[in-house]
């Protein structure tokens, strides 16, 4: 970058002379930029993320928005942005700038990431009360639809569909997918969502990073501690935050899980938590095999996964016990006025779809 866009000199200190702007990491999302600039004889420095594709503005509005809601409740783990913006020059484009940190690529113990995972989902509260989060926000390219709702399950249902087509993308629609989808959406998610928020048992939306995985946790250099970006937020199940580790191939995975769970528990059905961790990941293996093509083997496992699933809950809601209870308990409706439509709404592992660089990484 041979100069810095009006846009961005407008949010930087008045009166300040840019010294370098070199790039500093790239994905195929965004490329990113170390911007060393001084003021008052005092230099600073910046991490700038440029963003040249579709929905350039709203992907840099929405990680703004998340990193921001993050700060208020783990100010420890996050690098507080500064400003979003379009570029004045080339408005397809946009950015989003923040202070630039040293990072070791490294990961936290499980102690350590526990304690500021736990920290956000308990401190964290909806400021509607409802889940969702008050814009778009995106998990890579693909869009996550946050429109509000009370219903966990209308939520998760709506990403899952969206989801399900996402992954059909790179290879032409699936047939067998589309038919295992639908029974999976109208078995599965009642049976295994609609408890949480039934039988006198309730959920807290809260606050969740939304793309919690290996690539973006890191270390800060100058106090040791994890440090946490490209997040993708939204107010929702605590567990959802989980649906990255379940597979072997990412380093933070079922032992953090595992010491999650036995920290501060499961949400109630208890019996049902490796169920609720399944379809989580499901959902996160279908946007992996839309990004990402030569990832296409594992809808074989989206496939297998959801069999299971079926297999054991056959009856879906129907199905459903109380704990203890040994006769069959009739669930009500969604009590969303958009009930009547939810059946009809409608990682990147193994390669660095994450922005490794976001607040700077030390050579």
């Amino acid at each position: 970058m041979d100069h810095l866009d009006p846009a961005v000199l407008a949010v930087l200190p008045p009166g300040g002379t840019v010294i370098s702007t070199f790039q500093h990491g790239r994905t195929n999302w965004s490329t990113g930029y170390k911007v060393e600039f001084e003021v008052d004889n005092e230099e600073k420095e910046y991490f700038l993320k440029v963003i040249d594709r579709p929905r350039a503005d709203e992907m840099a509005l929405g990680e703004y928005e998340s990193a921001k809601a993050l700060a208020q409740y783990i100010p420890e783990a996050i690098v507080p942005p500064i400003a979003w913006g379009r570029f004045v020059e080339d408005p397809s484009k946009a950015f989003y700038l923040t202070h630039f940190r040293y990072l070791h690529e490294q990961l936290p113990t499980n102690s350590q990431l526990l304690s500021i995972v736990k920290k956000l989902h308990q401190s964290s509260s909806s400021p509607t009360g409802k889940f969702g989060f008050h814009v778009t926000t995106f998990w890579g390219p693909p869009p996550m639809d946050n429109t509000w709702t009370d219903s966990w399950e209308e939520y998760y249902t709506r990403k899952f569909r969206a989801a399900l087509d996402y992954g059909q993308i790179p290879h032409g629609r699936d047939e067998e997918m589309c038919e295992l989808g639908e029974e999976f959406i109208q078995k599965v998610i009642p049976r295994l969502l609609r408890p949480l928020q039934a039988g006198g048992r309730s959920i807290k939306p809260s606050l969740c990073h939304g793309d919690l995985y290996d690539a973006n946790i890191q270390i800060d250099s100058a106090t040791n501690q994890p440090v946490l970006f490209d997040p993708c937020s939204f107010y929702g199940h605590h567990e959802m935050e989980f649906q990255s580790m379940r597979v072997a191939r990412n380093v933070v995975g079922q032992a953090f899980v595992n010491a999650y769970k036995n920290e501060v528990g499961a949400s109630e059905p208890q019996e049902d938590f490796d169920d609720r961790n399944a379809l989580y990941s499901i959902r996160c293996d279908l946007e992996t095999v839309g990004m990402w093509p030569q990832w296409r083997p594992l809808l074989q496992t989206v496939k297998d996964e959801m069999r299971r699933l079926l297999a054991k809950h056959p009856d879906g809601i129907a199905g459903f016990k109380e704990p203890g209870a040994t006769a069959t308990i009739t669930m009500p409706h969604l009590e969303s006025s958009a009930s009547s439509e939810l059946l009809n709404l409608g990682h990147k592992d193994g390669v660095p779809t994450s922005f490794h660089q976001t607040v700077g990484l030390e050579a």
